[in-house]
């Protein structure tokens, strides 16, 4: 006798598919699902960061429960003082992610399950085996480059102890002070405790290029002048995430969520606020297969896209109008924000007052001329 067709597959453990997994159980333990994951652990070797104004605050309580560390507030710095600014900012570990997960989803989760094919309804696995669903939610991230132009965000990651205290009360987002390399480059901070922390080596580069040597060297030298040593490396995490500059939304032929549907920040590169959403909607529709999913995703596709086209002006500016190693001076510009259009930057909801006010601070940032040559690609 064959196995019963279960409601849904996730393949992909990462964080999409892991929030959509969490808030099935919450919500909707009447839904059978399985989640397919080629690897030996979910959510792979990452950390996923997000403001707290970046969801809602009914997201955010079921999202605390998974946060690795919670801070009140973070700090940035450019060329003056450092800025310290309000609300409060979430990271989750991808080795808690993992185990928060599987403690509830228990045998809902398929490791090491390697898939071969997958269509809207059945995932054909490497060992032949055959797995079918009303719908089948593709969370695996992107398979091939994106077909729209695009700059990276380049980034390197140690999670590392220190052998003195590092002193860091709250993260530090953007330290932009450090040497520019052809290409807008920060160190980002995350202290989980007084003498582990997470330092990236991060830059918004023309190329997807990772020169991990460099990065590791100048992560060694940033904390050398800060006279901090190394005690322990614990893990380390690297990636090159597309930044659109135009193009349109992806199209669905079946239901994928995620960064590969194009649901990401686009021009911080954050995802989990996304994620947030997805997770909280497709268990509330009314059908669960695999049409109406594909097309409830598209349209929110289409929408986040739509609401992207500003920031997508933004990379360009940044990307083809300003000079690589003067691209800080446009974020440098930013941060002279009132916390309030910082947030709502964040989070992806600027009013027409915050595009304008963005405009006209970074006016001065960009040649003229550049800018409105980048300005004319389209979006």
């Amino acid at each position: 006798m064959s196995p019963p067709v279960l409601d849904l597959v996730l393949v992909g453990g990462g964080l999409a598919n892991g929030l959509l997994a969490w808030r099935l159980v919450m919500t909707r333990p009447d839904i059978s699902f399985v989640i397919l994951e080629a690897g030996s652990v979910l959510g792979g070797n990452h950390t996923w960061s997000f403001h707290g104004t970046d969801v809602t605050r009914a997201q955010l309580e079921w999202l605390w429960v998974l946060c690795s560390k919670s801070w009140p507030s973070h700090d940035v710095a450019f060329s003056g003082e450092p800025r310290r600014i309000g609300g409060g900012y979430h990271s989750i570990k991808s080795e808690d992610f993992h185990w928060k997960l599987m403690e509830q989803l228990k045998d809902r989760v398929r490791l090491r399950a390697t898939v071969k094919e997958v269509t809207a309804t059945r995932v054909t696995l490497t060992s032949g085996e055959v797995v079918e669903a009303k719908a089948v939610i593709d969370g695996r991230g992107f398979s091939t480059a994106p077909a729209w132009p695009c700059g990276y965000q380049k980034f390197l990651g140690l999670d590392l102890e220190l052998e003195s205290p590092h002193t860091l009360e709250v993260p530090l987002l953007m330290d932009g002070r450090v040497e520019q390399f052809g290409a807008f480059r920060f160190v980002y901070m995350l202290p989980w405790d007084e003498r582990r922390v997470l330092v990236e080596d991060t830059s918004y580069s023309d190329d997807a290029t990772l020169d991990l040597p460099a990065m590791r060297e100048r992560i060694t030298k940033y904390l050398a002048d800060k006279n901090l040593r190394v005690a322990k490396v614990y893990r380390e995490e690297f990636a090159a995430l597309p930044i659109p500059l135009s193009g349109e939304a992806p199209v669905l032929d079946r239901p994928v969520i995620g960064v590969a549907a194009g649901l990401f920040h686009a021009t911080t590169g954050y995802s989990l606020p996304m994620a947030a959403d997805v997770a909280d909607a497709i268990p509330k529709l009314p059908d669960l297969s695999a049409a109406p999913i594909t097309a409830w995703l598209q349209a929110h596709t289409r929408r986040h896209w739509a609401q992207h086209r500003f920031f997508r002006l933004l990379n360009r500016m940044l990307f083809r109008g300003a000079r690589p190693n003067e691209r800080v001076k446009i974020f440098d510009s930013f941060y002279g924000h009132e916390e309030e259009t910082i947030a709502r930057f964040y989070a992806g909801t600027l009013t027409l007052g915050d595009k304008l006010a963005v405009l006209s601070r970074g006016a001065g940032t960009v040649p003229a001329g550049r800018a409105l040559r980048a300005a004319l690609l389209g979006g």
